[in-house]
């Protein structure tokens, strides 16, 4: 099957969604498909043989957080040469409501069109105003994805229709298999718990690690916490007494392999994101490497511990809270080991080999006794705009 993937996001700045797109884009291709992904991106960004550049993207605050998304008429031009070339039999669009290349394509092709909704946040003004222009996309979308519960009623509350729930997939052998470093290990006496994120993004949570900490290091002197992420580590530590800064160990950004070498290395890991989490992929990686997972009471969250079974939940922004349950687990060795197990017995629902198989159904699905993806050759971005003709 020859398979074009579009990612709204820029491919040279790291994320979730990026994530999941190339995953799944080399998933495919090992089953032996043709696989195109088309991405925004710097043109000094080293690509994989499989992605396409549209062209540089610009960041845009979104989501509480900030996206660097491409649109305008250059990348309408490459989106529409992009499906003239590839002679896809389906297009699969992520977030195709964004102000990106997800929307581009929809307004392009014709033909069967996948698409994948991440976003979970609430009801908005704007996306309410911007519905009569995103609504002839979305209808021609043939099959709809969400990523979990939370972005399908997002889809459902903003937009109309419904979708089916796949969830993001890992490649759960790759983290399981990871070897631990020995210097991000701990000990009885001073244990390692690990972040992973953006530091500069509060939403991820860090700001409530850094409040529970001092607790943690009251009981727990020689405990260590390991962060791996972008952002301004002087700043992330200035609410944090001088004396006990040199507790934390900033990492900067990881390899793939290296976050799966931290997370085979710590004794519990955190993620104590305060919102606007659709699913928790790193909470997948985590037990995936079998690291016990304390994370904060996003429904999101709970839905991908079960229900908090194969992981720990604090309440949301709670650092008192979250000092508690993690001096407790950090006591507890049989807790520790428990949730490790159940983790790592989980997360295989998270596998590839189940998530690529699904997505391949909805893909043979719209494309039985379909013709392949053609460019729409009735409107251009120019009309979509209200403008004159392309």
């Amino acid at each position: 099957m020859r398979i074009g993937i579009v990612c709204p996001y820029s491919w040279d700045v790291p994320g979730g969604v990026q994530f999941h797109i190339r995953d799944l884009a080399e998933h495919l291709i090992r089953r032996g498909h043709e696989v195109s992904v088309l991405a925004p991106a710097d043109d000094d960004t080293p690509l994989p043989d499989y992605v396409v550049s549209a062209g540089r993207a610009v960041p845009v605050p979104y989501n509480g957080s900030v996206a660097r998304l491409n649109f305008g008429f250059l990348s309408a031009a490459r989106v529409r040469r992009w499906l003239h070339d590839g002679r896809f039999d389906v297009i699969h669009i992520h977030e195709p409501a964004s102000p990106s290349l997800g929307l581009l394509s929809c307004w392009a092709a014709q033909g069967p069109i996948v698409a994948t909704f991440h976003t979970s946040n609430p009801r908005s003004r704007a996306m309410i105003a911007a519905y009569p222009i995103l609504q002839p996309a979305l209808e021609k979308i043939s099959a709809r994805i969400a990523v979990s519960e939370y972005a399908r009623r997002t889809l459902v509350e903003h937009l109309g229709g419904d979708a089916v729930v796949i969830p993001n997939g890992v490649d759960v052998d790759f983290f399981a298999r990871a070897e631990p470093r020995p210097e991000w290990q701990g000990t009885d006496e001073a244990p390692v718990i690990g972040f992973i994120g953006r530091i500069d993004e509060p939403r991820k949570g860090l700001p409530v690690v850094m409040r529970a900490l001092p607790a943690i290091l009251a009981k727990r002197p020689g405990t260590r916490l390991l962060v791996a992420g972008r952002g301004d580590e002087e700043e992330a530590v200035e609410t944090l007494p001088a004396a006990l800064r040199g507790q934390v160990e900033f990492l900067g950004m990881v390899s793939d392999e290296d976050k799966a070498r931290l997370l085979r290395s710590v004794d519990l890991y955190l993620a104590p994101n305060t919102g606007g989490e659709s699913f928790g992929i790193i909470l997948v990686e985590a037990m995936s490497a079998g690291a016990p997972v304390l994370a904060s009471d996003l429904d999101a969250f709970r839905q991908v511990l079960d229900g908090g079974r194969a992981g720990e939940l604090f309440p949301v922004e709670d650092a008192e809270a979250l000092a508690d349950a993690a001096l407790r687990l950090l006591a507890d060795p049989g807790r520790l080991a428990a949730l490790s197990t159940t983790g790592s017995r989980h997360v295989r629902r998270f596998d590839w080999s189940c998530v690529g198989a699904e997505i391949l159904s909805v893909y043979e699905m719209v494309t039985d006794g379909a013709g392949s993806v053609a460019t729409d050759e009735r409107t251009g971005l120019r009309a979509r705009l209200g403008l004159a003709r392309d």
